[in-house]
């Protein structure tokens, strides 16, 4: 964790944002150019207006040398500027962040670029002056270029960190992130098997490549024609989508498509050797495929969590559209003006409208059949509550029972006399010559014979002891006989 104070740790990111991607493109960029100047052994004359005038094609501004203008831009370099712009938002951008430190990190990521835009057109109108053959590009063209750019970027970085959270918080529904990552499988899909198709296609025509790097001799050259090649990929690639949806691309007059090709010239770009020519055989139309299976890969996202009938076409819907657009946009961007050639680029009529009819119809039996289609539960009719007789009391008020009085507790029965322990009465009489027991706490009770019927009992049951019964008798003592009471 950074010791740095808030504001200044805040201010730091803020300027990384706004000027880091920017500034790196700059360098690069300079550092080609003067490469390229210095082994060229050209004076450094118009090296800033070059600088400066590739620095807006980067944001896919149309540079305009000699009355030509050079309006296809390469791909490449676009997408590495989105992916800066993206991750440093990103990383300036707290999940948890609030609406205010949002709009500063977009702010930034989209001030920092114009000011640089503004200094860029100052150095080409200045360039200019010098160099005849350079001309300044419009200035609305250039920041509307430069601020979408960016915008796109910005809008990625922090919709990956917030993103889920505002759209939880919005009435949208749930399953519109879905519909986006659902989008972006289909997109990704088409991209990764149309560069799949390219690459092979380059393979077959391996001759045709060859004969483009003839058209020099040097190992610069060389080396600069492999570089343009690489930077042009993605465009190539975005026109071998195009094929594979059934629309066309074109390069001037020659058109291309799964159907049909009509020749034409084409540039001395090595990557263009993947370009069908004719007479076009059955192998092209199986490119269909490419298509077909990108449409899968969007039904089987929109089928991972399924819902009923109506939210799933609208999930499969959006995601459809978003990914149609995004290709549109994509072919907007890799096309253009391209000098005494013509246009370039892919039919936009047919791309965008084509992309969504495939994504939807077979992304849509795709999610029938991965059952991403739930059924709605049935409605189980519940059955009439019985009538009830009528109660004396409201069942409202809960049922209070008199508490029953307590039986006295009757100690009489529950005493058991002393020499009755062991014994449990009945027609039996009681056992003769019981011993003495003395009890606790309590003078001895000696029991009574059978012979003895005129004993005493006090009130509890006890039988009393003679008092005779200890008295000596003179026989006892002296032996003699004993005496009446008489005497």
């Amino acid at each position: 964790m950074s010791n740095r104070p808030a504001g200044t740790r805040q201010a730091r990111e803020l300027l990384r944002v706004a000027f880091g991607p920017s500034v790196v493109a700059l360098v690069v960029i300079a550092a080609v150019t003067l490469l390229q100047l210095l082994i060229a052994n050209s004076d450094m004359t118009g090296a800033f207006g070059a600088i400066a005038s590739m620095w807006l094609g980067v944001h896919q501004v149309p540079v305009s040398i000699g009355g030509r203008v050079l309006g296809v831009m390469p791909l490449v370099p676009v997408l590495l500027m989105v992916w800066g712009t993206a991750r440093t938002t990103a990383a300036a951008t707290a999940p948890n962040s609030s609406w205010f430190v949002t709009r500063w990190v977009v702010a930034s990521a989209l001030g920092g670029p114009v000011l640089i835009a503004a200094v860029m057109l100052a150095v080409i109108h200045d360039a200019a002056s010098v160099l005849t053959e350079l001309q300044t590009p419009s200035a609305l063209r250039a920041f509307t270029g430069v601020l979408a750019v960016h915008a796109v970027g910005a809008v990625l970085g922090v919709g990956s960190k917030v993103g889920r959270r505002t759209l939880h918080r919005s009435p949208l529904p749930n399953w519109l992130p879905d519909a986006l990552r659902a989008a972006m499988a289909g997109v990704l899909a088409l991209f990764g098997l149309s560069g799949a198709v390219t690459a092979a296609s380059l393979v077959v025509h391996w001759g045709t490549m060859h004969d483009l790097y003839a058209i020099t001799d040097t190992v610069l050259g060389q080396l600069s024609l492999t570089l343009l090649a690489i930077l042009y990929i993605p465009n190539v690639i975005v026109g071998t989508a195009a094929i594979a949806v059934g629309s066309s691309a074109h390069v001037g007059l020659a058109t291309f498509s799964s159907f049909t090709v009509f020749g034409g010239d084409i540039p001395a770009v090595p990557v263009l050797a993947a370009l069908p020519t004719p007479p076009l055989g059955p192998v092209w139309v199986a490119l269909l495929i490419v298509g077909a299976a990108s449409a899968v890969a969007v039904g089987q996202q929109c089928a991972r969590r399924p819902l009923t009938l109506l939210p799933a076409a609208a999930k499969l819907g959006v995601a459809s559209l978003v990914a149609a657009v995004t290709m549109a946009l994509l072919a907007y961007a890799a096309g253009g003006r391209l000098g005494n050639f013509g246009d370039v680029g892919v039919d936009q009529s047919t791309f965008g409208p084509a992309v969504f009819l495939w994504f939807a119809g077979i992304g849509g039996l795709t999610v029938a059949m991965s059952g991403g289609i739930a059924r709605r539960p049935r409605r189980v009719a519940e059955p009439a509550p019985e009538p009830q007789a009528a109660e004396p009391f409201d069942d409202d008020e809960p049922v209070v029972e008199p508490d029953e009085p307590d039986e006295p507790e009757d100690h009489e029965a529950d005493f058991e006399p002393d020499y009755q322990r062991g014994y449990r009465g009945g027609d039996e009489e009681p056992p003769l010559d019981v011993e003495e027991v003395e009890a606790p706490d309590e003078e001895p009770i000696v029991a009574w014979s059978s012979g003895d019927t005129t004993a005493d009992t006090d009130r509890s049951g006890h039988y009393l002891e003679d008092p005779e019964e200890h008295f000596i008798a003179d026989h006892d003592v002296t032996g003699d006989p004993p005496r009446d009471r008489a005497d």
